[in-house]
């Protein structure tokens, strides 16, 4: 697959994919440090690499985070959501921080519910107006 600016090309497409994802801690418990952001941004941009997708940009606050992912199109949303939540689940609970040890209990970091929203390219008012310009055969 090739990258060129933000268009890239797999076996039979060009595509430029990108979506918001918003997760939340569970309970909506305020347990992220400065710290445990960071280790989360090497998780998903880790398992962003297993999915041929790419981190562009991430950043979150005490009870929630979110991504911004340019993936390709065989990739199915949801099972990217699973993977970037049990993963980073998984390994951050591993780590012990007590910041988050001692507010959440049980083998759950985030809320089963998550945010995701496409983003990117023009607007849908320009998009919708291009196609209905488009010269129809009679």
């Amino acid at each position: 697959m090739q990258v060129n600016n933000d268009i890239r090309t797999g076996r039979h497409c060009i595509f430029n994919l990108h979506v918001n994802l918003v997760f939340v801690t569970k309970y909506r418990r305020n347990v992220f440090s400065g710290r445990v952001l960071i280790d989360l941004e090497e998780i998903f941009k880790n398992v962003c690499l297993d999915f041929e997708a790419e981190l562009v940009e991430f950043n979150g606050e005490h009870d929630h985070i979110h991504l911004l992912v340019n993936y390709p199109p065989k990739i199915a949303i949801s099972n990217l959501v699973n993977s970037l939540k049990g993963v980073s689940s998984r390994l951050i609970r591993k780590k012990n921080y007590p910041e988050i040890k001692n507010k959440l209990w049980g083998n759950m970091l985030w809320s089963p519910s998550y945010f995701a929203g496409s983003c990117g390219g023009a607007p849908l008012s320009i998009i919708k107006q291009y196609i209905e310009q488009q010269q129809r055969p009679h």
